[in-house]
């Protein structure tokens, strides 16, 4: 009849199991459409490394196993060429130089902890906008992307500031002079070369003890340096504090990879956003004994072998805890591998980047090309491979989107989704135009033109290689983004990617008759991007780069003698 409804039907024991049952329903529909994400980042890894993607002597059956339950893109690109402004374009989907992260001189990174400089709080990382969305967030691994701005607690820069409600790692990047061998192997070798440089049994003695003395200031200054940078600069953090100082290298990986795996143990009924950012395959390279020695590739086949495994720790508890359904798994490299890593034994400690020219630290395809894999079963359709220019910034607004998260308004977002090409429900990328920087500097131009299987790149300069025939820059280590160090092209260098991925054969106005055409178009497009940059602090300024005392972290009060080692204390008792 008129005016009875549903309430007036039904009992109220049948009313309240009906709510009962909405409740659930609208529940388990929320949790459906908030997935879970595990985003793993390797450190100059190259795209010829991993099997799926050709190598077959390295062994990397995890990440294979990854790229066959899910996509595996041939042409995602980093933002950057080095691992400080790619990992902060990939924590904001924003290019580099629109946060102050790019540099205007040679020194493209931070070196020191204790540098004022990093990703400014006025940004907004994906985890920002997921830990407002009710999500647990997590960066277990490198950051690299700054600590502090005024004093040592402050930690403006520090992850916890950037949305992360959990840290454990590194808060610079790996280095050489973080193992304690390498400082004895660099005093030794500079001990040689001074004592050789001297010829001490050649001149009177007088001088000699002159010399001598001066000589001795020089290698004393070097000691404390090195004796001094190692615990000052390497150590780990959990959260705010130091729990190791210096770090140890021993079983590091399963450390890190053992918390991983307990922070999503914990938060396997509530969405959370796990960021493991690994350690490899920056130099030092070092792995546990489990794989030390036991890949066909010396010191960084070790290294990629343990790493691998740590993929495969991760899948299986995704596994075990049957969340892998839930759960969007995405793997990747923050730039090409590092081709001038060759140790004074002729041995590489640098990967390999496939068929593609130079590698980290140049916008060559082998520096900016990396793996890019993204699973999740039921929704990715597996196997698939896709061959679309995408960049590591897209990771930033497809996060975002499947949390719910609307994109910040007051700024502009250049990563897009990606979520259409990876369900097949679109078949081109949404970047037309794709702009590759040198630190500050605007190195080239990439154009996907719409209805045209042509991928132009334009350089309006290329870094000088050393020595002649050579694929980097082997006398700087790196190459460099300006000056004596690089060639500038007018007309800019053109290539067709899509036809000549190895950037071999420019192009010229006899070989391409609408050179010029394809050349307007991508200057044009180059300007427009160059109006929408605004003015910002520059955070690899000198000032912002050199050590700074007053910021200098230490886990005991007893000043440059900073020693301590509660990583396994801390570490069961995490939460």
């Amino acid at each position: 009849p008129k005016g009875i409804g549903l309430r007036t039907l039904l009992p109220p024991a049948m009313r309240t199991l009906l709510l009962l049952l909405l409740f659930i329903y609208e529940a388990r529909s929320h949790a459906v459409s908030m997935p879970n994400f595990v985003l793993l980042m390797a450190d100059d890894l190259g795209i010829g490394d991993p099997g799926c993607y050709g190598n077959k002597t390295l062994r990397t059956p995890n990440i294979d196993r990854l790229a066959r339950g899910g996509v595996s893109s041939r042409s995602t690109l980093a933002a950057s060429p080095l691992c400080k402004p790619s990992r902060a374009a990939f924590m904001t989907g924003r290019y580099p130089i629109r946060s102050g992260m790019a540099s205007r001189s040679q020194v493209g990174v931070f070196v020191f902890s204790a540098s004022s400089g990093g990703l400014p709080h006025s940004e907004i990382t994906f985890a920002k906008l997921l830990k407002n969305q009710g999500y647990s967030t997590a960066l277990i691994g490198k950051w690299h992307l700054g600590t502090s701005c005024h004093n040592r607690t402050d930690l403006c820069h520090h992850p916890l500031s950037h949305g992360f409600d959990y840290f454990h790692g590194l808060p610079v990047t790996n280095l050489r002079d973080c193992k304690p061998e390498k400082a004895v192997i660099t005093i030794t070798l500079l001990t040689l070369a001074v004592l050789r440089w001297l010829g001490l049994v050649q001149v009177p003695p007088c001088i000699f003890f002159c010399l001598f003395f001066l000589a001795a200031l020089v290698l004393g200054g070097l000691l404390c340096f090195l004796h001094y940078f190692r615990p000052l600069n390497c150590f780990l953090m959990r959260n705010r504090d130091i729990t190791q100082q210096p770090m140890s290298y021993d079983n590091l990986t399963q450390r890190l990879t053992a918390d991983a795996a307990q922070f999503i143990q914990r938060n396997a009924k509530t969405p959370f956003l796990l960021v493991l950012a690994f350690l490899h395959m920056h130099t030092a390279l070092f792995s546990s004994k489990d794989f030390a020695g036991k890949s066909k590739h010396g010191a960084y086949g070790d290294a990629a072998e343990e790493m691998d495994w740590s993929v495969g720790q991760i899948l299986d508890v995704l596994d075990e805890l049957k969340l892998a359904n839930n759960t969007l798994v995405y793997f990747s490299s923050d730039q090409g591998a590092h081709v001038e890593e060759v140790t004074i034994k002729g041995e590489g400690h640098g990967g390999s980047n496939g068929i593609y020219k130079g590698g980290k630290a140049n916008n060559w395809e082998g520096g900016i090309r990396v793996p890019g894999i993204l699973r999740w079963p039921g929704v990715i359709q597996a196997g698939l491979e896709i061959d679309e220019p995408t960049s590591n910034m897209d990771i930033f607004p497809t996060v975002a989107k499947l949390a719910g998260s609307p994109l910040p308004e007051d700024r502009i977002i250049d990563g897009r989704d990606l979520m259409p090409l990876l369900q097949g429900r679109s078949h081109r990328s949404d970047h037309e135009f794709l702009f590759h920087y040198c630190n500050f500097y605007l190195n080239a131009v990439r154009w996907h033109p719409q209805n045209s299987t042509s991928i132009w790149k334009a350089f309006f300069f290329t870094p000088k290689f050393f020595p002649e025939g050579a694929n980097g820059c082997f006398a700087t280590h790196v190459c460099f983004c300006h000056g004596q160090y690089v060639t500038y092209h007018d007309p800019p260098l053109l290539f067709d990617i899509s036809q000549d991925p190895r950037e071999r054969n420019p192009l010229t106005p006899t070989s391409q008759p609408r050179f010029r055409e394809i050349l307007e178009t991508m200057q044009e497009a180059a300007a427009r991007h160059a109006e929408t940059l605004q003015d910002v602090p520059n955070q690899l300024s000198l000032g912002n780069l050199i050590w700074k005392p007053w910021l200098q972290m230490c886990c005991s009060s007893s000043g440059l003698f900073c020693q301590c080692d509660w990583e396994k204390q801390v570490g069961r008792g995490s939460h």
